[in-house]
């Protein structure tokens, strides 16, 4: 690698700047090419690590040898990017002009900045709150609405039985550590991850055997029980900032928990997800669709994690804004009845084979994806194709789009397929959207959980002869064992048995062991007979498979932000957010050229036409250079602006500057409410503009 960027480099020098700059193209591609089978083998050497973590029969030393092959992996890849960046510089993003933008705008500040702020907390600004909004409408449009969803807001506020059930109580739990003294709390595992760290920097003359017994410890960090963690805190001379040894290890969970009611016993969390809410209403919903499968429901809202380490802006925050939609499908039939509009459009894909091995994405339609059997079914990929026409819609880059599928180490048990949409920004590829498969796990245990049947019908056109098993009860068994819970078992039986492949399971273990269990109840064989038996059926109970595409609106927001951001022939002065109309914070600008009354007058008129048109205004009356509060509105992405001369008090007509192009037209003045409203809602676009227009000339020094 070095001495390939090393003769780069030294030819690039000695070339004129067009050759150069072809040269450095061809340059860069070839580093990535490197890049991406780098890439290829640091997936793969992941999925191993995983493996090697969850089998019971890994060594340490085979952990250890398999995370450090991995860590020179990351190290060469980190290598190979910084050359490739260096290539060619001025693509660079330039994170601190963006960031002072950001804050110096007022799209987003710190939460409670006065006193000091809180990680992981943020307040949108005016501009950021305008730009959410109107791309929470769009998402709106292009889904719930075209789609027929049915929509809920669901209370934030969840009971433990709900995220107990669904897992979450169990899962998102670390270990914490707290300073005796300052009350700070800490990951444990990664404290003692970090001293083994500075213990190995502090000591590279360490013998090997020794630094080995260190890493393996490393390694075991994360799968330490309390007891062993606290001690090997001592080992390692762990102290907290207040010089004191840290308190006993103790079990934190990721989501913020409160209590329901003033007796303090009803325990709940403000909830992790939006989805639950939407899986414990399925019977109601679909009642409100008449029975019909399938359906899909949505919401939109606030989600919360209690970060440990919040980090990268809006990417890792404690409280965000999330957009999911659950689609229920028959499990036996995932075809999805508008496919055909999608079929056609092409996605980046970078699926587990492709990142295992060549690690290059591929571009492919829909429609291909699902013939090839590269995305399990019509629905998942309907979803990913109308999320990535979601993302062009409002202004995403299309060539920092593409979807990841899940490694098998990634997926959950009971998932069919997953797939990301990540937006490349300056922290890299971001997932921003997930796309699962996630079968029938929610509604499954939900219902399990409640005895609540959470199936659907499907009307056969003709009646059909299915495999049943008929069931006869020991009443007086079933009673004496369960009690009051008799009816209960006897039901989740009679359930199984509506399907002798579901049923055969169960008998099979009570021929074989005497003995089965069933929804936590062990049957014994005395309590119950069967036989197999045939039987007309002319509708069919099914439990729904989940299809759940789920919006990281805050992340979206982020590399929205990032992706509009450019700066004016390079000039850190002129910055420029180059938002599309329909998500602009505002859509457009009325300037006057002079401070006089009847120009003002003009002014007003035309704003407050504008704005009962539900166009956002801004109006700039100052006295700074007209060309400086162009600038100002550029900053903030307004993609148009009236400017109100003295000609306009002679003949009624003003000029419109487009933002990105900088070029102008002149119109009557009663025309600009009905153009801009065309731009916005995409009937016009400006090239129409200026050939109905003249174009004028206009400094704007």
């Amino acid at each position: 690698y070095s001495r390939l960027y090393h003769n780069l480099s030294t030819a690039l020098f000695s070339l004129p700047p067009t050759m150069a700059s072809s040269s450095a193209t061809e340059g860069s591609a070839a580093l990535q090419d490197e890049l991406d089978a780098l890439n290829a083998k640091i997936t793969k050497q992941g999925s191993r690590v995983r493996e090697l973590k969850k089998a019971s029969s890994s060594n340490a030393d085979e952990i250890s040898s398999a995370v450090e092959s991995l860590k020179r992996l990351k190290l060469e890849a980190e290598t190979l990017r910084e050359k490739k960046e260096a290539l060619n510089p001025t693509a660079q993003f330039n994170r601190k002009v963006f960031d002072e933008l950001i804050l110096r705008k007022m799209f987003i500040v710190p939460s409670f900045e006065i006193h000091g702020g809180v990680k992981g907390l943020f307040d949108l600004g005016p501009p950021a709150c305008a730009v959410k909004a109107a791309m929470v409408d769009v998402w709106r449009k292009h889904f719930v609405l075209a789609e027929s969803m049915l929509e809920m807001e669901c209370t934030c506020l969840t009971p433990e039985v709900v995220l107990k059930t669904s897992g979450h109580v169990d899962r998102f739990t670390d270990l914490m550590v707290k300073d005796p003294v300052g009350g700070e709390c800490f990951r444990a595992d990664k404290l003692l991850e970090d001293a083994i760290d500075e213990l190995l920097e502090g000591n590279l003359d360490m013998p090997t055997p020794e630094k080995e017994e260190h890493l393996r410890v490393q390694i075991q960090a994360d799968a330490f029980s309390p007891a062993e963690l606290d001690e090997q805190l001592v080992k390692y001379g762990c102290r907290a900032p207040s010089g004191e040894s840290y308190g006993p290890s103790f079990p934190f969970n990721l989501m913020f928990k409160t209590s329901i009611g003033p007796e303090g016993t009803a325990v709940g969390f403000l909830r992790p997800e939006t989805a639950q809410g939407l899986f414990v209403n399925f019977r109601r919903l679909l009642d409100a669709n008449a029975q019909k499968m399938p359906f899909a429901a949505a919401q939109i809202g606030l989600g919360f994690r209690n970060e440990i380490a919040p980090r990268s802006g809006l990417l890792r925050v404690r409280e965000f804004c999330m957009g999911e939609i659950e689609h229920f499908v028959n499990p036996d039939d995932k075809s999805h009845p508008n496919f055909a509009s999608v079929a056609s459009k092409e996605l980046v894909l970078f699926g587990r084979d492709d990142q295992l091995g060549s690690g290059k994405t591929k571009t492919i339609s829909a429609g291909e994806a699902v013939s090839m059997g590269v995305v399990n079914n019509e629905t998942l990929a309907y979803f990913m194709a109308r999320t990535q026409l979601f993302m062009e819609r409002i202004g995403m880059d299309a060539s920092r789009l593409r979807f990841r599928q899940h490694l098998t180490t990634e997926m959950a048990h009971y998932a069919c397929d997953c797939w990301d949409l990540e937006i490349q920004s300056s922290y890299g590829w971001v997932e921003c959207v997930g796309h699962a498969d996630r079968a029938c796990y929610d509604l499954d245990v939900h219902g399990k959980a409640t005895k609540t049947p959470m199936v659907a019908t499907l009307k056969l056109d003709e009646a059909r002869e299915v495999e049943v098993a008929k069931l006869k009860f020991d009443r007086k068994s079933l009673g004496k064992t369960f009690k009051a819970n008799q009816r209960v078992v006897a039901n989740a039986l009679e359930a199984l048995a509506e399907n002798w492949a579901d049923f055969e399971p169960i008998a099979t273990a009570l021929e074989t062991e005497g003995k089965t269990t069933v929804d936590g109840f062990e049957i014994t064989k005395e309590m119950v007979t069967w036989k197999k038996a045939s039987k007309k059926v002319h509708e069919i109970k099914f439990t729904p498979s989940v299809i759940e595409p789920s919006f990281g609106m805050g992340r979206i927001l982020y590399s929205l932000l990032e992706h509009c951001f450019y700066q004016r022939d390079a000039d850190e002065q002129r910055c420029v957010m180059k938002f599309k109309p329909a998500v602009a914070p505002q859509k457009c600008a009325v300037l006057p050229i002079s401070s006089g009354a009847e120009v003002n007058a003009v002014v007003d008129e035309i704003a407050e036409d504008l704005m009962e048109s539900d166009l956002a205004t801004r109006v700039d009356k100052s006295t700074a250079a007209l060309g400086r509060r162009y600038a100002r509105v550029d900053e903030v992405g307004v993609p148009f602006a009236v400017t109100v001369d003295f000609d306009t008090l002679a003949d009624g007509t003003v000029t419109l500057r487009e933002r990105d192009s900088m070029a102008q037209i002149r119109l009557p003045k009663t025309d600009v409410t009905r153009l801009v409203f065309d731009f916005v809602h995409g009937r016009f676009t400006w090239e129409e503009a200026t050939a109905k227009y003249p174009v004028v000339q206009v400094k704007e020094d």
